[in-house]
């Protein structure tokens, strides 16, 4: 009666052992996916910041860059798919399509000194800019979210709860294949 007494504590701890492992490995993975979707979040609140100032700079600029139709042309599109993308892999391509159009827009800009020498057209730039360097933190915190939640699913034990949960490997944000070419700098 004693060797059942002893048997039935070590089972029951055994098994509350196994259980709490359990429930702490669904925990780590729930913790995973919710830093995931926090730092596209974040991201995205970044990009709608973005969108706000380019309406303000497009307005700034529209007076000063009359022959530049296609430029200014280029960011509404950018601006618009963005609006109407609805999925992270959707704004993560309109994010692409900005970046680069940007870029445009400011190497254009070059060519307007009264634009360049506009405190309201400098003040968006600097704003953007610096959504644009806060974009890239928040795109390197995603990607580390995501990258420690692709390597904790496919790990044993935790493949088989994320198999369980059908939890599939996430996307990395990925860099426009433009923005990865060199810069052609001409003096």
């Amino acid at each position: 009666m004693v060797i059942g007494i002893i048997l039935g504590v070590v089972g029951a701890l055994v098994a509350l052992i196994i259980i709490g492992y359990l429930v702490g490995m669904y925990n780590s993975l729930i913790r995973l996916k919710h830093n995931i979707e926090k730092a596209w979040s974040n991201i995205d609140v970044l990009l709608k910041q973005r969108h706000d100032e380019l309406t303000k700079l497009i307005s700034s600029v529209k007076g000063y860059m009359k022959f530049e139709k296609s430029v200014l042309t280029e960011v509404t599109k950018a601006r618009t798919a963005f609006m109407n993308a609805t999925t992270i892999a959707q704004k993560a391509a309109a994010d692409n399509i900005m970046t680069s159009t940007l870029k445009s827009l400011f190497a254009v800009a070059e060519n307007y000194p009264q634009l360049k020498a506009n405190q309201n057209f400098i003040q968006f730039q600097q704003r953007v800019s610096e959504i644009e360097n806060q974009i890239a933190d928040r795109r390197e915190f995603y990607n580390d979210s995501v990258n420690t939640f692709n390597i904790r699913t496919e790990q044993i034990p935790y493949v088989f709860m994320a198999n369980m949960l059908h939890y599939t490997r996430k996307e990395l944000f990925k860099v426009a294949e433009a923005d990865r070419q060199d810069v052609d700098v001409q003096f």
